[in-house]
């Protein structure tokens, strides 16, 4: 691979007059353009971009900063990222702070992990990155990102409680009222729950997103049939009994896998999920559309936040006063009908 000195070199120009044709700036004659031009080409000249752009301080670059690869939300994150980065030439420098194989989910409500944070923005902008997106694995006000930050940076799927970080985040209100009305409309007025943590902002949204349900149908919201539980299998399993002893034709599941253990439980008593009982899940889990029957759920817009993110913050490098940039995105969940939600009017 050559360099422009060589190219000048080997058709007898100055070093100027090569770096101005390779620039497509004015100056030089056709004849003297075309044959820098085809030279260049016979020598293998490629432009070293990186140099290029830290000249002009603007590397098109973002600093992705996710929390942990592992988690089954992230990477389509990322994905949603990465795709408009590309539509807008951008590339992304993605560090991975394995955060959950470190600590469980231990540290979701711990500050301990900041100063790494800061330690891998601090790299970040060393490499001379235009913005950075904190991708979280878990919904939640998070403060990682220093305030005094000198380039712009948005969090997904997380809260920043700061109106100069935007934060993209689900609408998991919206989500759980669509799962529950479309199981009213099927004539479902008596509808167990089995939550997700209690800490956790995704179940207490989408514990709203139930009650709105039940009110805008004027179904009378009883707290006996709502189980408080975990994020397992295992919630699924244990709750059941006492669902179906309150005499529930149907079943909320705040995520796929506590569907599964209602599955599985329901199966052992001798009834037939999707027929005796119907069970709705939430995330769209890849496992969920193999239960039998398939699981009736909600799909995550986890692309979209990424994709957002990505919109947002190229907005913000570009942007000279930050006008049109909003403090906090919403993105909209989809209905996925399958077959374990029974029509029962």
């Amino acid at each position: 691979m050559s360099t422009i000195k060589e190219i000048a070199k080997a058709c007898n120009v100055s070093i100027a007059t090569v770096s101005n044709i390779l620039n497509s700036k004015p100056g030089a004659s056709k004849a003297t353009r075309d044959y820098v031009l085809q030279k260049a080409k016979e020598l293998n000249y490629t432009p070293n971009y990186v140099a290029k752009n830290l000249k002009s301080k603007n590397t098109r670059t973002i600093g992705v900063i996710a929390e942990d690869m592992t988690i089954f939300s992230i990477p389509d994150i990322i994905d949603g990222i990465t795709k408009h980065c590309e539509e807008e030439n951008y590339q992304i420098l993605l560090m991975n702070l394995r955060l959950y194989q470190k600590y469980d989910d231990t540290y979701y409500h711990k500050r301990d992990y900041y100063g790494r944070v800061h330690e891998v923005i601090k790299d970040l902008m060393a490499k001379q990155v235009n913005g950075i997106i904190y991708v979280a694995a878990h919904e939640r006000t998070i403060k990682c990102i220093p305030e005094d930050l000198s380039i712009p940076a948005v969090m997904a799927y997380g809260y920043t409680d700061n109106d100069q970080i935007p934060s993209i985040i689900v609408d998991d209100v919206h989500g759980a009222y669509k799962i529950v009305n479309y199981m009213i409309e099927k004539g479902h007025q008596r509808i167990g729950v089995i939550t997700g943590k209690n800490d956790s902002m995704h179940m207490q949204d989408r514990l709203r997103g139930y009650q709105k349900a039940l009110y805008d149908n004027k179904i009378l919201y009883d707290p006996s049939i709502v189980c408080y539980g975990d994020w397992i299998r295992e919630s699924g399993h244990e709750f059941t009994d006492k669902l179906l002893d309150k005499g529930v034709t149907a079943v909320f599941c705040m995520n796929d896998l506590i569907a599964g253990g209602v599955y599985d439980r329901i199966s052992e008593r001798g009834f037939t999920p999707g027929e005796d009982i119907s069970i709705a899940g939430f995330d769209n889990r890849q496992l969920s559309s193999y239960y039998k029957p398939p699981l009736t759920t909600i799909n995550l817009p986890l692309h979209d936040i990424g994709y957002c993110a990505s919109e947002v913050i190229i907005k913000m490098i570009q942007s000279e006063d930050g006008r049109d940039i909003l403090p906090l995105y919403q993105r909209d969940c989809e209905l996925l009908i399958r077959g374990s939600v029974k029509d029962i009017n």
